[in-house]
């Protein structure tokens, strides 16, 4: 049976719930909703900024964010939905973080101009795994004193595996969230009332999966966003499974030099055997830990 809900993880779906004109309003509840405000209001009004701030990937029309937008007071969001496991998830989200801040810098422009940059992320994979619970919140802090003096940057991270509430357990919006993003595309219409409550938003993002109010070609941009998805990770998985933990274990066997050679003609196979099924370059780098440029060089 066809589920009446589309995956919000799905990177089309979760533009078309979070990063439109028409649904700002969904945007501003979820950032309240999800993030702590210590010392400031919740976020009034957004406006949307453009996601690939890089000439360089702008020239290869890619988006390095999923969405990038600014509230009332200047200060930017960053938020990302991030299903495929990817090594170095953190240190990316500190490059992100550092070019939205950066790119505030203009000529004539002062430090003192600079607005706070906080980046949100949902990831179907666990990123902490010392840690039990499914929210973390990373400022900049004194070693000694914990006092919060550097306070331009905040992360906050949504681990969905470590999420486990049942549908009848939902106590707050946040965890109505959480549930959004693990089980709306698995979520019967007659359990809705048990998740909405009265929350307006909530309801109208379930609105929003609804396949049977998406026309043929959005349809089908999901349907090959679904494909790429499958492939990048089956990629990976292939990238970093049995064969080439046999190869580096059978090279590491024959000595360390020996070892060495062994495990770069492994990965000189895998990447020869992606590059064949069509996987892009910038997944194969994910995958191998090899830049574009050493990827080209084997390949050649």
């Amino acid at each position: 049976m066809i589920s009446k809900f589309l995956d919000p993880k799905n990177d089309i779906a979760f533009k078309k719930i979070f990063g439109t004109e028409k649904n700002k309003d969904i945007l501003i509840h979820f950032l309240n909703d999800m993030l702590t405000f210590r010392e400031k209001s919740p976020i009034q009004d957004v406006t949307f900024l453009k996601t690939n701030q890089d000439p360089e990937i702008a020239a290869r029309k890619t988006s390095i964010v999923d969405i990038l937008c600014r509230d009332e007071k200047g200060n930017q969001y960053i938020v990302e939905m991030q299903v495929a496991k990817v090594s170095g998830f953190e240190k990316r989200a500190l490059y992100y973080a550092s070019k939205a801040y950066t790119s505030q810098m203009v000529e004539g422009g002062t430090y003192e101009d600079l607005k706070e940059v906080i980046f949100l992320a949902i990831t179907d994979f666990i990123m902490f795994p010392n840690r039990k619970a499914y929210k973390s919140e990373h400022v900049i802090l004194d070693k000694e004193t914990y006092e919060h003096h550097l306070k331009d940057f905040s992360f906050t991270f949504f681990e969905l595996p470590k999420f486990h509430k049942d549908i009848n357990d939902l106590k707050n919006v946040e965890e109505k969230w959480m549930y959004f993003f693990k089980h709306a595309d698995e979520t019967a219409e007659k359990d809705l009332n048990k998740i909405i409550g009265q929350d307006e938003i909530i309801e109208r993002a379930y609105e929003e999966l609804n396949r049977f109010s998406w026309d043929e070609v959005e349809l089908r941009t999901y349907e090959q966003e679904v494909k790429r998805e499958r492939d990048n990770i089956a990629a990976m998985n292939y990238a970093l499974g049995q064969k080439y933990d046999e190869g580096l274990a059978a090279g590491m066997e024959k000595g360390k030099e020996e070892g060495k050679e062994e495990g770069r003609l492994e990965k000189i196979g895998i990447v020869k055997a992606l590059h064949a099924q069509g996987i892009s370059l910038a997944v194969i780098s994910t995958a191998t830990s090899l830049s574009e440029e050493e990827i080209k060089k084997l390949l050649s």
